[in-house]
């Protein structure tokens, strides 16, 4: 059996843009100084000042895990609660990561479509001043959602706006916020600086990095001490100037656009061609990057023998289909043909 070039798994799986590559050789040409010391890693950082505001602090990390995790652990103490949705990354996918190396608790909240809104929030404050209890802290959401749904900067300022209120401080997990913001048509700025986020955790490698991951500060306060706790959490990178010069062009020359609109086209695309499928419901709106479908459980396993992607919920026989920036019409079209195949 044939299998395709192109997995539906993640975008994760894609390749590595050929400008970033490029990049990545013209910085491997001398000796710089090491620990973020260089012009590669100022300019990046220059970058970021554009794109997120001159108040914008920013720090380089390996990872998303890893800049979840030392970005909350710059905003919380071991008896505080994190809240965030049953779907969130931090709670789901991050082996406990959070929990192990900050020490705090993790409040999933359920949430059908991935967000999470003030009034689901608001239980949870009564814990606040009983000393039996751990106490809320941080409210951390994800942009675009885990189930590929995007939060508008309506959505978000009032979910920032209650969390201060509150005094909770707000942390964004922007794995694909270059997604959302191209189904936005807005900028970076607008949905996390302008909303009131306090700390971003940038999503470079689903958007045509290598690896290399960002954390933002919007809350200056909050980057004091980060420096040692990104040393600490076996997060701060010798050669810093391959993670920053990634950063430097995906930003510099609006390539985190172009790569996101085009794995955004090609999702919409495939929606649209799959549910004309019989037997092919969309379960998710399609917004960003991410095809949430249900199908029969026989026809995805012959599907994903030749194509692999993730079941999300075996129980409803729903999956994931994943689409990247470096798929072509062709390469959906190809899929959607043994979509057809496996269903017949």
């Amino acid at each position: 059996m044939v299998r395709y070039k192109r997995s539906f798994a993640s975008d994760n799986n894609a390749v590595v843009h050929p400008k970033i590559m490029e990049a990545l050789q013209e910085a491997n040409n001398c000796h710089v100084l090491s620990y973020g010391e260089d012009h590669y890693t100022e300019s990046a950082r220059e970058r970021f000042r554009e794109v997120f505001g001159e108040d914008s602090e920013v720090f380089f990390v390996f990872n998303g895990t890893g800049a979840n995790v030392t970005g909350l652990a710059s905003m919380t103490m071991p008896y505080q609660t994190i809240i965030c949705t049953d779907y969130a990354h931090i709670h789901v996918d991050e082996c406990g990561a959070a929990e192990r190396f900050i020490g705090c608790r993790l409040l999933p909240l359920h949430s059908e479509d991935g967000k999470l809104r003030p009034e689901q929030i608001m239980p949870a404050l009564s814990a606040v001043g009983v000393e039996h209890h751990s106490q809320p802290g941080v409210v951390s959401v994800t942009q675009c959602t885990e189930v590929g749904t995007v939060y508008t900067a309506e959505e978000l300022k009032k979910l920032a706006q209650f969390s201060h209120a509150n005094n909770l401080l707000v942390h964004m997990d922007g794995a694909r916020i270059a997604n959302a913001a191209a189904y936005l048509g807005t900028s970076l700025k607008a949905i996390t600086a302008d909303v009131g986020i306090d700390v971003l955790s940038f999503g470079g490698t689903k958007n045509g990095l290598m690896f290399g991951e960002a954390v933002v500060f919007f809350n200056r306060k909050l980057a004091q001490n980060y420096k040692y706790i990104r040393k600490q959490g076996t997060q701060l990178a010798s050669k810093m100037r391959y993670i920053a010069v990634q950063f430097d062009v995906l930003l510099s020359s609006r390539l985190w656009l172009e790569n996101a609109s085009k794995a955004n086209a090609m999702a919409a695309l495939l929606a649209r061609e799959a549910e004309k499928i019989p037997g092919i419901t969309i379960t998710q709106p399609v917004e960003a990057n991410g095809v949430f479908v249900s199908m029969p459980q026989a026809a995805a396993e012959r599907l994903q023998q030749r194509c692999f992607f993730y079941p999300w919920d075996k129980e409803k026989s729903e999956y994931r289909w994943m689409t990247s920036f470096d798929m072509e019409e062709e390469d959906i079209m190809e899929f959607i043909e043994a979509v057809k195949a496996a269903m017949e």
